[in-house]
């Protein structure tokens, strides 16, 4: 099977592969050269030119044979290469054949010429056979087409489109490539990394003010048309065989400068090259550039006037913003490159960089001066430079698209400039491609002249999708395609040949077929090459019917044909329909829009191949979306659609789709993305309770707009047809009152409404059955059975109107006509008056009252005991609803709009009248209060405070008249109450209180009860609420049925439960508050008694009331937050309290509501997971949890407890949070826990219902024989994200995959005899000692005593302890039987130095052998020098930073750096000005800061300074003008503003110091540099002791960019430091090994210092040396690096207070294994053995001290100058810690060594004389 063809730019490539294909392959047959005098008179002028270039085409044949054709778009094929060509074979037979019918007379001569032409063409066959064949080194002219963009290519685009997350690129020959937006520049992604960051934080209002200022708009930075160089970072090829015609090629692009310009130098970047460059900051005068040069520190400035005015006014140079720039020229320094981004000098001709020095100049976009060596029909060929290749092909030349007659307008020989637009990484000679086609040797955008003459884009003329007319074929290629001209000047257009015709095309022929040139043909466009400047079109008569080629091209709102191609099945059914409209472009219908009703089985109507009609709804180019829909409804409809505010207006009415319906409307969608809202008010002329019992999601709906605001977004519609109620009928409403009698005529009549419209105005009205008459229901349903349809009532009275809504009511009964008719019906609180008689009708009855309405919805309370006694004990007091009444108004309170009436009764009056008297009242303390009978509901009296209590005032009204103030009815407001905790506190006993009756308290079981229930137990129940005293309000205690859902009142706590409080709002109200809605303060619900004592008053919300189950649920909570939480409310990310139901160690249960409760799981329960411990929270405890997960279909929700989220979203977190949105990626490296532990590995909970799998290879490194054993169920793993395919996630739990430092462990297969190894002691017997050896798996082995010393060692123990750190050399490994035996013998290290170091001490630099060599005395025995520290061996030591003999006179400082354990320092600033008193040694050494550093100390000196403008004190300057007239004089003097920055803040002027650092980083000159660093650090010290984390920031990042970067990054660790903030010091040295790491070795000792002694963590400090290897390992020599890291880190084994003396030695041994010559680490080692004790006694080693010393002098090479300080240190330090044998034995190893080399020496010299003789 034949691959699928690409569809490209048509060039030479696609010449057939054989010389006898070409020939027979056009049927113009063109003549050869050697024929061409006798065809020209034949064949005219036009056909001499072909003839003429008939000789460069055959030269060029074998050149182009294996290019392969650009543009392919299709023309895939099944069949076999050997078919295709049977198939050629054939229609060239069928062409020839009518060719020789239509020239019948000639058919004889033409055969013989044919046969003659057979014979002369075999004859040059064997010809060319005998020639030698074509150079292969030949230069071919050859394309860029997808294969040859390899990864690295260098290519010049033109951006075509702007994405938001990306731009796409016009490449050469109809590529197009993308840029991800983090691949523009490094500045461009941090400034994304930044602004995501800012994202995820809940931040203060500031940020939400410069959020637009952070967020990256790619529109803002380019525009189309740029030209730019790009880095191919990737292509992927997703075609297909089995997928003709869908094949997606990708290829992902790099603008970031280090990519675009790679392959360039510092010598390669000469005056008029071209380089990619981005803004790294902008500066008044123009732009410091990042230009990316690896291996240089090359940085670039564009000058504002070198900048387009149009680009710095749209201000696109922002700081990471590209673009291509060519240099104009370098500074003096030459690290300085002078850049210019003018469109006329990059486009100019002229500006080719003539002075290059190498071929890596001429990167794409560079103008080239081309020497031309070869021209053909298909391209040019040229060299640069005399040895760069260069090719133009087939477009690029302008032979294709432009007609041009190459051979005719290039000469070999001739120059010409062109521009580079690629290069061929895999050509075996470097290559460059080149383009001379004017629009991109100017970089200019391709433009056409409209009829006005006015410049526009080729595309605007005629755009994609358009119809061509006329396509005139003016070339053709036979087996590409056809250039045809499209009837736009300067622009050409191209069909491929699988675009020719439907169907497939063999080959194309010049002068014959339907497609010759000259031929015209309609075409559409399909697309548009903006960097070739060239239309492709398409013939084929299914394209050109096609109604859409692109989403692009449907119009939102059109109605569409198409095809039902598959149904969406979602689990709950049909989800939707896949239609199809056109070929390649289908869209989704929404089961809402499948049809206007809903259907059930969608199934059934819809089947796979259904023709349909449809309205597009939306559509997405950008994501390749196009919505539908089938509702008939909407794609019948002649409303035009409205898709944007531009097409909408007040009034107009359009088609709609509810979306969503809410509890106060609907959202209306109508076509592309325009939303309105629909308010209940607005749905229908009758009053509507539930949106959702009336309308449902999918239904349409006719709208009419009322209003909206474009810029708010805002658009509000309603279903009410406008014409239906007009200015009139608005009057005639407006003129309507309340109580007026009107006439109207039914209209419809249902069982409870009539509706009518008045016969005045044509208003309409509702008529409730209720209010037909003043009888009994069944008279009321005689008469609606009376009313008919088209009746007119009169006598009807309005009882309400509202005008917002339209609506009237009306009411026909007599009494209420009557009452209207003599402006007598009530219908505000204004018109009442306490005893009038007034009609009303029954709206609601309850067990102890019964509410009467008015007109004007006015309603009064109406109680039990106003009602006739008769009545009272009937049920519902014997009324019904709407039942007429006519009652007595009692009581009057206006403020609160309450009104009380009573029936009169003449039944009552004769009972009071027949009462007995009661007993008289004794000592009565009000004289209207004779007897018990003189006391009534609201009687006001005088009364005595007995007692006071938490909840009541127990008073006396006289002696034997007992009464109680309940605490509920001493208040009327908050406010009243001096303390809420204790509000009765203010009353002392024997007070007199002003008091009224409100009934009856039964003291026994603390009831209510009305006056008329007295017993021996009872009591009065009395109000002193300043409102129930008033004259006329009659007090009525808040009751059950009074209380509303959503009121609010007061409550005081009667009992305190559990989980809950009890509440009163009244003596017979009573409610419970549950412990989550005491209150918003969560510490007060932790102990609720202690918290809400007995009595304590609460603002109280009523949640829900049960009159029945008398139930009251309340919530002191806020009003935002006091509705009951339920499934409907709760939300994700909701932050709540919650109170602990249950506890185990896996979770913890919460209950957010009496409906909602949900778990914490392990994972939800901190931010580190090290914290996690479910068993710290307590049963009923009272938390703060956030709403991780909602699932409201199976009523399941997730929280968290994680500080994260429900405290503050900035804090820290260790741990993640992963959802399922959570997007992990393979390389994570992340905890969980393990969720089970199956047969097959472990399921690992990540977070939510993320579980990742581990199988069992993965769980460790080395074999687990029982692994189950050591995983259980919420163990707490670490692993590594190692698959997320198909859902599934897969982890490994190894240690070497998860860590980063990962050392394999040793095996037994690993050790050979004669290794050495590095262990501890395990065990210690007297045969022997048992070691351990260091990274393995326990793998031990036995030491024999034998082998522990060169001396006879009787018992092991004495020489080794258990846990001692030993280094040993393998002596045996018996794998079979797993025994090995080591060796600790010093001898045998000392043999493996003297080895190893015969070449290694050659293999140094600087480690050769001086031949001037002192001679050691040998006459006098050895000459010891005491009291001298080591000389300088200056003869053969290297040049080491760690070497301390570099440095003959050391200073205390010099011993504090080299002990290591100061860290780094500041600068020296404290706010005590202490900083003008440090050491200049305390600052970094650096040129310019020994120089900072001595004018400091120069200015130090108070006798040097000579103040020139003012007499100062002798104390120094004392106020802030005596530091401004010393600066005026010393302005470059960072002392002295460091001073002045002090002084600001011992006065606590923060922001003045800020100003003053501010002022000292301009003021002070650039050249000082130390001095600014002096500030710049001040600064930093300013900000981190007093300022906040942005503010440090900031500043830091400033510092950075004016000073050395590492220098600043060392200040603020020292900084940190100092302040104690190990965290960020901590931090802020990783960043700097990623930065620096692979430069500096002092980075990793200082961060190994910080670690050792500050953090006290001696085992990630020891991480770090291999990690400094690796790093520095790249860039510098193994032993210099060793040199420079080991002996810092083995030194801070010894001085570290957390260091192992053990690791230091053998990270000494290591190196003076490798380096035995080198003396100083020999000096080193017993420096730090001898000042640093060994033993807690702080003595040294002596044994060890002096085995060093005499190892030393064993050392093979030693040199005489060497030899003598070596003995000279060992004798002297003998005489201090030894004896006078001790003393005695060094100067006999002295002479020992003198002899032997003085033997050696003469030993030499009798070899020489030998060789002589």
């Amino acid at each position: 099977m034949s691959s699928l063809k690409r569809k490209e730019v048509p060039d030479s490539a696609s010449v057939p592969k054989s010389k006898k294909q070409t020939t027979e392959s056009r049927p113009s047959k063109r003549p050869k050269s050697n024929e061409t005098g006798k065809d020209e008179g034949k064949t005219g002028s036009k056909q001499a030119k072909p003839a003429a270039l008939k000789p460069a085409l055959t030269t060029v044949v074998s050149r182009l044979k294996e290019e392969e054709p650009l543009f392919p778009r299709g023309g895939g094929s099944v069949l076999s290469p050997l078919e295709h060509k049977q198939i050629q074979i054939q229609a060239r037979n069928d062409v020839l054949f009518e060719q020789e019918s239509s020239k019948a007379g000639k058919k004889k001569g033409d055969d013989a010429a044919a046969k003659k032409k057979k014979r002369k063409s075999i004859s040059e066959k064997k010809d060319n056979a005998a020639k030698p064949a074509r150079d292969e080194d030949a230069v071919k002219v050859e394309s860029l087409n997808f294969k040859r963009l390899v990864k690295g290519s260098l290519v010049l685009g033109c951006v075509c489109a702007i994405n938001s997350l990306d731009i796409a690129l016009a490449l050469p020959n109809n590529l197009v490539g993308h840029v991800p937006i983090t691949a523009i520049s490094d500045a461009l992604t941090k400034r994304l990394e930044a602004s995501a960051v800012q994202d995820e934080e809940d931040d203060t209002s500031d940020y939400e003010d410069d959020k637009d200022d952070k967020d990256v708009d790619l529109k803002s930075l380019f525009r189309i048309g740029d030209y730019v160089r790009a880095h191919v970072v990737s292509t992927v090829d997703e075609s297909s065989p089995a997928a003709p015609g869908k094949a997606k090629r990708h290829i992902e692009l790099s603008l970031e400068p280090s990519h675009a310009n790679s392959g360039m130098s510092e010598q390669d970047v000469v005056e008029n090259c071209t380089l990619m460059a981005s803004v790294a900051s902008v500066e008044d005068h123009g732009f410091v550039m990042d230009i990316g040069v690896s291996g240089s520190a090359l940085r670039g400035f564009l000058p504002r006037k070198q900048v387009d005015k149009d680009v710095l006014a749209e201000e696109r140079l922002q700081p990471g913003s590209v673009l291509l720039c060519i240099v104009t020229g370098k500074n003096a320094s030459g690290k300085v490159v002078q850049l210019s981004a003018l469109g006329d000098k990059l486009g100019s001709t002229g500006s080719h960089p003539s002075a290059a020095t190498t071929i890596d100049t001429f990167l794409p976009g560079t103008v080239a001066d081309v020497l031309v060596s070869e021209v053909s029909q298909h391209g040019i060929v040229g060299k640069v430079m005399g040895s760069l290749d260069v090719t133009a092909d087939l477009v690029h030349s302008g032979a294709g698209p432009d007609g041009v007659d190459l051979e005719e307008k290039y000469k070999v020989g001739s120059r010409l400039r062109a521009r580079v637009i690629c290069n061929f990484p895999t050509a075996k000679k470097p290559k460059l491609g080149i383009s001379v086609l004017p629009h991109v040797v100017s970089l200019k955008s391709k433009t056409v002249n409209k009829e006005e003459g006015q410049a526009t884009s080729p595309l605007e003329v005629l755009p994609h999708s358009a119809m061509a007319e006329r396509c005139t074929v003016q070339r053709v290629e036979p087996d590409i395609g056809l250039y045809v001209d499209v009837g736009i000047e300067g622009v050409s257009g191209f069909v491929h040949i699988s675009r020719v015709k439907d169907g497939k095309v063999d080959a194309l022929f010049e002068h014959s077929g339907p497609f010759k040139v000259g031929s015209v043909h309609p075409g559409r466009v399909v697309g548009y090459s903006a960097f070739d400047s060239l239309f492709l079109l398409s013939f084929e008569k299914t394209i050109l019917e096609q109604p859409f080629l692109r989403i692009e091209d449907i119009p939102v709102g059109a109605v569409v044909s198409g095809v039902v191609e598959k149904l969406v099945i979602k689990p709950d059914g049909v989800g939707g329909l896949i239609v199809k409209i056109a070929e390649g472009i289908s869209g989704l219908v929404p089961e809402m829009h499948l049809a206007d009703v809903h259907l059930q089985h969608p199934e059934k109507k819809f089947r796979e191949g259904l023709k349909v009609k449809a309205r597009v709804l939306s559509t997405n180019p950008e994501r390749h979306q196009l919505r539908l829909t089938l509702k008939k409804s909407l794609v019948n409809s002649e409303a035009p659609p409205i898709k944007s505010y531009d097409e909408v207006t007040v009034g107009l009415q359009a088609p709609g789709t509810i979306v969503s319906v809410l509890q106060h409307g609907a959202i209306v969608q109508f076509y592309g993305q325009l939303r309105g809202f629909l308010p209940v008010s607005e749905m229908s002329e009758a009053y509507i309770h539930d949106p959702k019992e009336h309308f449902r999601v999918g239904q349409s709906v006719s709208i009419y707009v009322l209003s909206f605001d474009p810029d708010a977004n805002r658009l509000i519609v309603s279903c009410k047809d406008p014409a239906a109620f007009g200015l009139e009928k608005q009057l005639a409403l407006k003129k309507l009152q309340v109580g007026d009698v009107v006439s109207a005529k039914v209209t419809q009549k249902t069982e409870t409404d009539v509706f009518v419209e008045l016969s005045d105005s044509s208003l309409k009205a509702i008529l409730p059955v209720g209010q037909l008459t003043d009888k009994s229901v069944s008279k009321t349903q005689s008469a609606l059975k009376k009313i008919h349809v088209g009746q007119t009532l009169s006598e009807l009275v309005i009882l309400d109107k509202n005008e917002g809504r339209r609506s009237i009511i009306l009411s026909q009964k007599p009494s209420l006509v009557k009452a209207g008719r003599e402006a007598k019906l009530l219908s505000s609180i204004e018109q009442a008056r306490v005893g009038d008689m007034v009609a009303g009708f029954v709206r609601h009855i309850t067990y102890t009252a019964a509410f009467v309405q008015f007109a004007g919805k006015l309603t009064a309370l109406l109680p039990k005991s106003k009602i006739p006694r008769d009545m009272q004990d009937k049920p519902d007091f014997g009324l019904h609803k709407t039942q007429s009444l006519l009652v007595k108004i009692t009581a009057i309170d206006r403020e609160l709009g309450r009104l009380v009436v009573a029936i009169p009764s003449d039944a009552d009056e004769d009972v009071k009248k027949s009462a007995k008297l009661s007993e008289q009242a004794v000592n009565s303390l009000d004289e209207s209060i004779s007897s018990v009978d003189d006391l009534s509901i609201g009687k006001r009296a005088k009364a005595m405070v007995v007692s006071v209590k938490d909840t009541q005032l127990n008073v006396k009204l006289a002696d034997n008249i007992q009464g109680r103030v309940d605490v509920s009815q001493a208040f009327d407001a908050w406010d009243d109450m001096p303390n809420p905790k204790k509000p009765l506190e203010q009353f002392k006993p024997k007070q007199m209180v002003e008091v009224r009756v409100l009934g009856i308290h039964d003291a026994r079981n603390h009831r209510f009860l009305p006056i008329s229930h007295r017993s021996s137990h009872s009591v009065l129940e009395l109000s002193m609420k300043p409102s129930d005293l008033k004259e006329d309000a009659l007090p009525e205690p808040l009751s059950l049925e009074k209380t509303k859902v959503g009121s609010t009142y007061l409550g005081f706590v009667n009992n305190v439960a559990k989980s809950h409080l009890w509440v009163n709002l009244s003596p017979n109200v009573r409610g419970r508050i549950s412990a989550m809605d005491a209150s918003d303060d969560l510490s007060q619900l932790q102990n609720l008694q202690k918290s809400f004592p007995i009595g304590s008053a609460l603002r109280v919300r009523v949640l829900g009331v049960d009159a029945e189950s008398k139930r009251l649920d309340l919530s002191a909570r806020s009003s935002d937050s006091a509705n009951e939480l339920n499934w409907d409310k709760v939300e994700q990310n909701m932050v709540l309290p919650g109170k602990v139901t249950k506890v185990n160690d896996r979770q913890i249960m919460v209950k957010l509501s009496e409906s909602l409760a949900g778990p914490v799981h392990m994972a939800d329960l901190a931010d580190d997971y090290d914290e996690a411990n479910p068993l710290k929270y307590s049963k009923d405890e009272i938390i703060r949890v956030a709403v991780v997960g909602v699932d409201k279909s199976s009523k399941r929700i997730r929280l968290s407890t994680r500080p994260s989220r429900v405290l503050n979203s900035s804090l820290p977190v260790k741990d993640k949070e992963v959802t399922k949105a959570t997007k992990l990626e393979v390389g994570d490296v992340i905890r969980g826990f393990v969720k089970n532990v199956s047969d097959k590995g472990l399921f690992v909970t990540l977070g939510g219902d993320v579980t990742a799998y581990a199988q069992i290879k993965n769980l460790s490194d080395s074999y687990l024989k029982e692994w189950k054993e050591h995983f259980q169920v919420d163990q707490l793993v670490k692993g590594r994200i190692t698959s997320v395919a198909d859902g599934r996630i897969e982890m490994s739990l190894k240690p070497s995959v998860v860590d980063k430092d990962y050392v394999p462990l040793i095996t037994i297969s690993d050790l050979k005899e004669g290794q050495v190894v590095t262990g501890k002691v395990r065990k210690v017997e007297e045969f022997g000692a048992f070691i351990e050896i260091d990274g393995s798996a326990n793998l031990s082995g036995l030491c024999h005593r034998s082998e522990m010393a060169d001396k006879l060692v009787k018992d092991a123990r004495t020489l080794y302890n258990e846990g001692d750190v030993v280094k040993a050399r393998v002596l045996k490994v018996d794998a079979k039987q797993k025994r090995i035996n080591f060796g600790l013998k010093p001898s045998y290290f000392d043999e493996d130095e003297d080895d190893d170091m015969e070449d290694a001490g050659t293999a140094l630099e600087g480690g050769e052998e001086d031949d001037s060599d002192e001679e050691m005395s040998d006459a006098g025995g050895v000459e010891i020098i005491t009291g001298v520290e080591g000389e300088d061996d200056d003869e053969d030591e290297e040049d080491d930073a760690s070497s301390d003999d570099d440095e003959p006179k050391r200073g205390p400082r010099a011993e504090e750096e080299e002990e290591g354990l100061t860290g780094l320092d500041a600068g020296g600033f404290d706010w005590s000005a202490g900083a003008m008193h440090v050491d200049a040694a305390d600052v970094p050494s650096n040129d310019a800061t020994e120089k900072s550093s001595k004018k400091i100390r120069k200015n130090r000196e108070p006798q040097i300074h000579v103040d020139k403008t003012a007499q100062l004190d002798v104390e120094g300057p004392q106020t802030a003008s005596d530091f401004e007239r010393l600066l005026l004089g010393q302005p470059d003097s960072s002392e002295l503003w460091l001073r002045y920055m002090a002084f600001q803040m011992q006065v606590s002027e923060l922001a003045g110091a800020r100003q003053i650092a501010e002022r000292a980083i301009k003021t002070i000159n650039i050249r000082e540099e130390g001095e600014k660093l002096n500030v710049w650090t001040a600064y930093l010290n300013l900000e981190v002791e007093f300022g906040t984390e942005e503010s440090v920031e900031d500043v830091f990042k400033r510092a950075c960019t004016y000073n050395d970067e590492q220098e600043v990054h060392e200040r603020l660790t020292s900084i940190y430091i100092r302040a104690h903030k190990h965290k960020e010091a901590d931090a802020l040295f990783e960043k700097m090994l990623k930065k620096f790491g692979s430069k500096s070795a002092n980075v990793w000792i200082n961060y190994a210092t910080f670690l050792h002694t500050t953090l006290a963590s001696p085992d990630r400090a020891r991480n770090l040396l291999k990690r400094a290897t690796q790093a520095l390992g790249s860039g510098a020599s193994t032993g210099a690096v060793y040199l420079a890291l080991m002996p810092k880190f083995a030194a801070l084994e010894f001085r570290s207070p957390n260091g192992d003396r053990e690791q230091g030695r053998t990270l000494f041994e290591n190196l003076l294994a490798m380096y035995p010559k080198k003396f100083d680490l020999w000096n080193q080692l017993v420096d730090l053995e001898t000042s640093s004790p060994s033993s807690s006694a702080g003595k040294a080693d002596t044994t060890v001290i002096r085995d060093l010393f005499e190892r030393g002098s064993k050392v093979k090479g030693l040199k005489p100058r060497q030899a003598k300080a070596w003995f000279k240190r060992w004798a002297q330090w003998e005489d201090q810690n030894g004896d006078a044998k001790s003393r005695e034995k060094v100067s006999a190893k002295a002479l020992e060594w003198a002899a032997a080399r003085k033997k050696a020496a003469e030993s030499k010299d009798d070899e020489e004389d030998e060789g002589e003789e």
